[in-house]
C-alpha cells in the first residue's frame, strides 16, 4: 500500500537535515526506514529530490510517497520477566542470559518483545513494529539491565540521552588472561568484519567505539574488569577486548580456543549498572543488579 503525503517545512525544522527532520516528522518510521527511502528517491523538496544531508528551510514542501512497511505478527508469549523497575514512561528490564532482545531472522520467538507484548504493557512505537518499546540492545549471550519506553516521548528522550552519554552503562566482564594496566581506554573503531559477517571487528574505516575499564580482580589466568560504555556498537566491549587480547571468557563469538573448566558458564559478561534521568520528572535513576549465580560460581572456583 502506498500513501502520497504534503509536508510543509515550518521554522521549527529549518536548518535541519533532511533526513533529521523527517524522523521528527513521522516518529512511526524508524531513521533507518526514512534513510532508505531517501535514497531512493521516494520524497521530493519543492519538486526535486535532494540528499539526505539538505538543509529544510521555513516553507519547503516535501512531497513523500511512503511505503508502509509490512507488519510482522509478532506471537506473544509468556515468558517471565525480571523487572527491576517500572513507571509511567520506562521499564527497566534484567535480561537473562540467552535471550534475544527483539525478533529478527532466525529469531521470531521467545525474544524480549514476544515477552513484552504478552503483558500488555503500553510501548513505544518509535522503532517500528518489530522493535516496540526498544531503546538499547544487549546481545544475546549478555545478561543485565535495559531501558524500554513506554511511550514515544520518552523513547525519543531515552535516545538523547544514549546520543549524549548521559546515560551511563556499567558492565562486569570475565576476560582471560591478566591485565596489567589497573584502568584504561579502549579507543578503537568497530565495523563488520570483512571476513566474517556475523561479526563485528576493531578495523581502521569502522564507526568511533571508546570503552572505559577497570580492574576489579585478577586470577592465575584470567581478570575481573568493570567496563563503561561511552559509544554503544554491537558487541563492543567483546571486540575491543579480543582486539587487546582479553577475550571475555566463554564468548562463543570472539573467545577463541575455550576454557573448559568454566566455558559451560556462557559468556561472561553483564550489564549490572544503569543509570539514566527520567524522562517526565527529570530525575537521575540508578540501578544495579548482583552478578548472577552462573557468574559469582566461577569466581568462587578461580579463587579457589
Amino acid at each position: 500500500m502506498t500513501n502520497k503525503e504534503t509536508i510543509i517545512i515550518t521554522f521549527k525544522q529549518s536548518g535541519l537535515r533532511l533526513d533529521v527532520a523527517l524522523a521528527q516528522l513521522k516518529s512511526d518510521f524508524s531513521r533507518t526506514f526514512i534513510v532508505k527511502f531517501l535514497s531512493d528517491g521516494k520524497v521530493l523538496v519543492n519538486g526535486k529530490v535532494e540528499k539526505p544531508a539538505y538543509k529544510v528551510k521555513d516553507g519547503d514542501v516535501l512531497s513523500v510517497a511512503i511505503i508502509t512497511p509490512k507488519k510482522n505478527k509478532i506471537v506473544k508469549e509468556d515468558i517471565p520477566l525480571d523487572i527491576v523497575y517500572e513507571d509511567q514512561d520506562i521499564l527497566i528490564i534484567n535480561k537473562p542470559q540467552g535471550m534475544v532482545v527483539h525478533p529478527a531472522s532466525g529469531h521470531q520467538k521467545g525474544t524480549l518483545v514476544n515477552a513484552l507484548l504478552f503483558q500488555e504493557i503500553s510501548l513505544s512505537s518509535v522503532n517500528g513494529v518489530t522493535r516496540p518499546g526498544i531503546v538499547h540492545r544487549i546481545d544475546k549471550d549478555t545478561s543485565g539491565l535495559l531501558v524500554v519506553a513506554k511511550n514515544d516521548d520518552a523513547h525519543h528522550f531515552l535516545a538523547a540521552q544514549l546520543q549524549s552519554h548521559a546515560m551511563t552503562r556499567q558492565y562486569m566482564a570475565l576476560v582471560r588472561g591478566v591485565v596489567k594496566e589497573n584502568s584504561g581506554t579502549i579507543d578503537m573503531p568497530i565495523g563488520r568484519d570483512p571476513k566474517n559477517r556475523q561479526k563485528r571487528a576493531a578495523i581502521s574505516d569502522g564507526k568511533s567505539a571508546t570503552t572505559n575499564f577497570t580492574v576489579i580482580k585478577r586470577y592465575q589466568a584470567h581478570t575481573l574488569v568493570k567496563c563503561q560504555l561511552v559509544t554503544g556498537r554491537t558487541h563492543q566491549i567483546r571486540v575491543h577486548f579480543r582486539a587487546i587480547g582479553f577475550p571475555i571468557e566463554g564468548d562463543p563469538l570472539y573467545g577463541g580456543k575455550k576454557f573448559d573448566k568454566i566455558y559451560a558458564h556462557g559468556q561472561l559478561l553483564i550489564a549490572y549498572r544503569l543509570k539514566l534521568i527520567q524522562p517526565m520528572s527529570k530525575k537521575e535513576l540508578e540501578f544495579e543488579i548482583p552478578l548472577p549465580d552462573y557468574f559469582t560460581d566461577v569466581l568462587a572456583t578461580l579463587e579457589e
